[in-house]
């Protein structure tokens, strides 16, 4: 029984340990940050993939794969060559070239089975996109 009085009479027995405001503004800002990373803004997409492959002369096969948030009646698609939201009814006509999907400076053609599209360069290079 003596022990359990002596217990009794300390100040800190049964308190949690005292932890410093500091400690807890960190606990709670990586939660912040664990939470916001996982998650895409509305109207926004990255790249999560990207593989080149240039084993044939003269020619590079490029694959990328985007995750985006997009908005009610927005699919993912691409702008200026980045991955972004385009509005659903380009990629239902199969209008590509109406994304704006090639640079400034470049020409953009669709391919003749409407499968994707060519962007021309002023130089005369031609990069050609499929859809799959």
């Amino acid at each position: 029984m003596a022990s359990v009085s002596r217990l009794a009479k300390r100040k800190d027995a049964g308190r949690w340990p005292r932890m410093s405001s500091t400690f807890w503004a960190v606990v709670l800002l990586t939660a912040l940050l664990l939470l916001y990373c996982g998650q895409l803004a509305a109207g926004t997409c990255e790249i999560v993939t990207l593989d080149r492959d240039s084993s044939q002369p003269r020619r590079t096969i490029a694959r990328q794969t985007a995750r985006c948030a997009c908005k009610k009646g927005q699919i993912a698609g691409t702008t200026r060559a980045r991955p972004a939201c385009v509005d659903a009814g380009i990629v239902r006509k199969k209008q590509w070239c109406e994304m704006v999907p090639c640079l400034e400076d470049e020409g953009c053609d669709l391919l003749v089975n409407k499968s994707g599209w060519t962007c021309t360069q002023p130089g005369g290079r031609v990069k050609t996109t499929t859809v799959s």
